[in-house]
């Protein structure tokens, strides 16, 4: 697979809590450069990375971020602040307690209600596979392709696992057709990413693909011969000096010039 297949599908990801303003922009001038399909970042950046950005890159940002056990509410108005400040794709967590106490119905209303305060909006579901029995996991993918949103999300990355081969797959055989999936945590390297891809995963959440793109490129370059230094041609030798001219007879006899009248003026 091409590398630049793998970048396009890449959500170029910084979430660390004490991310600085000059990491984000760092981080926005990679997936511009690179052609990534959004920076996901912490909600305080979005407004900043979108001035930053403009119209060169989507801005993703995550609502209940990492353990998803804000009320619906709060999540609701997290979505609306999140898009009024410039993101163009949300990555919401579930509520996970709702999940284990097999409360399918509230799960489902809560992400129909950030659903609705995100439409035109792309909406990722968050669902923590590492927390999740199999059951659980199968559960969810209906409950995903019932409620509207875009994407089922495996992970945020923050908790005791991130996704597995084995996760994608199922998320993309359960899932229905018009959800895709999202593997996210624990793509290390190109071959993770190309079996994730190969399995159903539409977008990875990830930032070391971009870093692994950027230490191929440099090794590319101190892998190339040095230039050859140019050649120098040898000066050409001086030209021998003219011979000096034979001085040439008088028209007239020296008797006939007239005689000196003193110096010339010019």
């Amino acid at each position: 697979m091409e590398l630049s297949e793998i970048l396009r599908r890449c959500d170029h990801t910084l979430l660390r809590q004490d991310a600085t303003v000059r990491e984000i922009r760092q981080l926005c001038d990679e997936a511009i450069r690179y052609n990534c399909a959004s920076v996901c970042i912490p909600p305080c950046h979005v407004a900043g990375a979108k001035r930053y950005v403009g119209p060169k890159m989507a801005v993703c940002t995550v609502i209940g971020f990492p353990n998803g056990y804000n009320t619906t509410a709060v999540k609701v108005q997290e979505a609306r602040d999140a898009i009024a400040n410039g993101a163009s794709e949300i990555d919401m967590v579930i509520n996970l307690a709702m999940v284990k106490d097999g409360c399918w119905d509230d799960v489902l209303k809560e992400i129909e209600a950030v659903r609705d305060a995100t439409q035109g909006y792309i909406l990722k579901v968050i669902i923590e596979t590492c927390l999740l029995t199999e059951e659980e996991k199968r559960k969810m993918c209906e409950v995903v392709s019932s409620s509207g949103a875009d994407y089922i999300k495996t992970s945020t990355g923050f908790s005791t696992g991130g996704a597995t081969r084995e996760d994608v797959k199922l998320l993309r055989d359960c899932c229905g057709p018009h959800v895709k999936v999202k593997a996210s945590g624990g793509i290390k390297t190109m071959q993770d990413a190309e079996d994730m891809i190969n399995l159903g995963a539409e977008r990875l959440g990830t930032s070391r693909i971009v870093k692994l793109a950027i230490e191929m490129e440099k090794a590319a370059v101190a892998a190339m011969p040095a230039p050859a230094a140019p050649v120098t041609a040898p000066a050409p030798a001086p030209a021998a000096p003219d011979p000096e001219p034979e001085a040439e007879a008088p028209d007239w006899p020296a008797a006939e010039q007239a005689p000196s009248e003193g110096p010339v003026e010019y």
